[in-house]
């Protein structure tokens, strides 16, 4: 019996499955490769990389391929990577001090940084998700799918990077994930988690007008102490700038700012909310609008980065505020600040 397997499952997935399975080997005792249809070398790139490959009949549910995938495992621990994630670092939380064998009563979760490119969420953005299931641990959930598990959470120092979110991956996956969403709210209307899945569809899509729409659902919906609230927040508050709802944007930081207060994103999406009321409203701007503009992302500087927050975005706690301010001052004239923080984000991005 193995100790730790991974399990994926892949569709037309060549271009990137040798790095995912690539990055995990060292640190694993078996693969699981589950095909869901592939058209391209999916199978035998799979195959080449050491990985047991199985096939699967594709029925519009993430969560019965995950289980189909996790039946082909006998290991104490199976470790779930999808084929556009790869392992960063030592993989040292892998090890039998961390994972030992027989098992145990927790889910790992790791640190995925989704790489993205799309504008207003731009970056290197942070989540938490549970990849490290203990044996007889199933899935649920026709799409977003969560582990079927009361067992308690241990965040792990493993980080997976992702670049399925970058414009071009998107555009290669189409509506698929839209279309179950929708199939999954129409059976769970009163979902928060599924309307802030569905927001951030069309928030990668450009779409300010749905994206606005499905996170204020969200925020409706979703009880204040979800782990995911800090990034449903930031960017309902970003897709809500992106809409011309300033007002409303304002009354949500009005709200949420005081549990945000060591949170570098949410200041650093204050200062660009400020900065578009100023826009609007310029004979407020001196005196209302710009001070907050100028606090908010000098207090980004102050907190520094925060990865343990999910959705945080790398840099908003440091080179990307000072730059904001960079061209801020500069903007004002103010040469001097402009060119301290220009250095400042120099360094910061070194």
């Amino acid at each position: 019996m193995n100790r730790l397997a991974l399990v994926m499952i892949a569709r037309d997935e060549a271009r990137a499955i040798a790095r995912a399975l690539e990055s995990a080997r060292p640190h694993v005792d078996a693969m699981i490769v589950l095909d869901t249809g592939s058209a391209d070398d999916t199978r035998e790139i799979a195959r080449a990389s050491g990985a047991q490959v199985h096939e699967f009949a594709w029925c519009d549910d993430f969560a019965a391929a995950r289980n189909a995938a996790l039946a082909h495992s006998d290991a104490d621990w199976n470790l779930i990577l999808d084929a556009d994630e790869w392992i960063v670092g030592d993989g040292r939380a892998l090890g039998p001090d961390a994972l030992p064998a027989g098992g145990g009563g927790v889910l790992g979760e790791v640190r995925i940084e989704n790489l993205a490119d799309q504008p207003g969420v731009e970056g290197t953005a942070q989540s938490w998700l549970p990849r490290i299931l203990p044996r007889g641990v199933r899935y649920e959930g026709r799409i977003h799918e969560q582990p079927a598990s009361d067992l308690p959470r241990r965040r792990l120092d493993l980080v997976l990077r992702h670049d399925g979110y970058a414009a071009e991956n998107l555009a290669r996956k189409g509506a698929r994930n839209e279309t179950l969403l929708m199939a999954e709210l129409q059976a769970r209307p009163d979902d928060a988690y599924l309307w802030f899945q569905l927001a951030k569809e069309h928030q990668a899509r450009g779409r300010a007008p749905q994206a606005a729409f499905c996170f204020t659902e969200a925020l409706r919906l979703a009880p204040e102490d979800v782990g995911w609230r800090h990034a449903l927040v930031v960017r309902a508050l970003i897709a809500l700038k992106d809409n011309g709802q300033v007002e409303d944007a304002l009354a949500l930081a009005d709200a949420e700012v005081a549990h945000w207060q060591a949170s570098p994103d949410f200041y650093f999406v204050i200062g660009d909310l400020y900065l578009e009321a100023a826009s609007r409203e310029p004979d407020r701007a001196m005196d209302h609008f710009l001070p907050v503009v100028d606090s908010a992302w000098k207090r980004c500087l102050e907190i520094g980065e925060r990865p343990d927050l999910d959705g945080a975005v790398a840099g908003r706690g440091g080179h990307m505020a000072a730059h904001n301010l960079a061209v801020f001052y500069e903007t004002l004239g103010r040469a001097e600040q402009a060119a301290e923080y220009a250095a400042l984000a120099r360094r910061l991005r070194s």
